[in-house]
C-alpha cells in the first residue's frame, strides 16, 4: 500500500493576509487559489511546485475556529521547514520581517531555529546535518 498525506490544514483570519505572508516573507508558491462560496476558498501553498505534501490555508468559519488560529497545536513548533541552505534562508526570512523566537542552534540532526508564521504558529527552519530531509 502507498499512502501519503496530501494537505495539511492550517486555520488562518484571512486569506489575502495569509497568501501574503507565505509566499512573501516565506518564498512559498500559491498552488490554487479557487472560490468555492461567498466566504470560501480552496488555497493550496507550498515551499516548492514538487512538494508531496502542500498545506491548505482555512479560513476559521466559527467561534471555536477562530479561537484555533495561531494555536492549533498548543503553542509547540507547529510545523517543519526543512531547507538545503539554512544560513542562506534564516538571512532572507529575518530582512523579510520574520520573526525568529528562539536563535539558531545546532544539533545532533541539524541546525534548527524556531519562528512564527503571522498568526503566531511555530515552525522549525531545520537544515539536517545530513544535507537531507527526512
Amino acid at each position: 500500500m502507498k499512502r501519503h498525506i496530501a494537505h495539511i490544514a492550517l486555520i488562518v483570519a484571512d486569506y489575502d493576509d495569509a497568501i501574503a505572508f507565505y509566499t512573501q516573507k516565506l518564498g512559498f508558491i500559491l498552488l490554487e487559489d479557487t472560490v468555492l462560496s461567498e466566504t470560501k476558498r480552496w488555497v493550496l501553498i507550498a515551499p516548492a511546485e514538487n512538494s508531496q505534501c502542500t498545506i491548505l490555508l482555512a479560513k476559521a468559519a466559527n467561534d471555536e475556529q477562530k479561537q484555533a488560529i495561531g494555536n492549533q497545536s498548543g503553542k509547540r513548533v507547529f510545523l517543519f521547514l526543512y531547507t538545503d541552505d539554512f544560513w542562506r534562508d534564516h538571512k532572507e526570512m529575518t530582512a523579510k520581517g520574520v520573526n525568529f523566537v528562539r536563535p539558531p542552534v545546532k544539533e545532533e540532526y541539524g541546525t534548527v531555529a524556531v519562528f512564527e508564521d503571522l498568526y503566531g504558529n511555530l515552525w522549525d527552519l531545520i537544515q539536517s546535518s545530513e544535507h537531507k530531509t527526512i
